[in-house]
């Protein structure tokens, strides 16, 4: 049982993924930093509010009273995300890909080569009728 498991952590993966989640929440800390630091507030300012968290919609409800939607909050929280999302592509993913584009044209592999193409669902059908040609006519008892 521990040599089993002694090998899952070992495996290459699990180790890139313990890696990509400490790297990702110190870079979440980045991100959030300039999102409270300089986004919000430059949105805060078309709203004319000090933050986003004062920005509320006020729906009144059957009591008589209001109940106040938290916009800002939202608003925020996808700002925060695609922020994280445009750095990790542009900064990670981006030239990850690059570098492996490098790679395959300096080993002379083309994406062509890579993955084969795959028939069509005609072409298919076509090999599967010259095939039941081949075998003749099938007799029924």
């Amino acid at each position: 049982m521990i040599k089993g498991f002694k090998e899952f952590i070992l495996r290459g993966n699990v180790i890139d993924l313990a890696v990509a989640v400490v790297i990702g929440a110190a870079f979440t800390g980045i991100v959030n930093a300039i999102v409270t630091g300089l986004i919000n507030p430059l949105i805060a300012l078309i709203f004319q509010a000090d933050s986003l968290n004062e920005i509320v919609i006020a729906v009144p409800n059957v009591r008589g009273g209001t109940t106040d939607f938290a916009i800002g909050l939202i608003l925020g929280a996808i700002i925060n995300f695609v922020a994280v999302a445009i750095v990790v592509y542009f900064v990670f993913v981006y030239p990850m890909n690059r570098i492996k584009e490098r790679a395959a044209a300096r080993a002379g592999v083309t994406p062509a080569d890579e993955e084969p193409k795959l028939p069509t669902e005609q072409e298919l059908l076509v090999q599967i009728r010259d095939l039941l040609e081949k075998q003749g006519p099938v007799s029924r008892p």
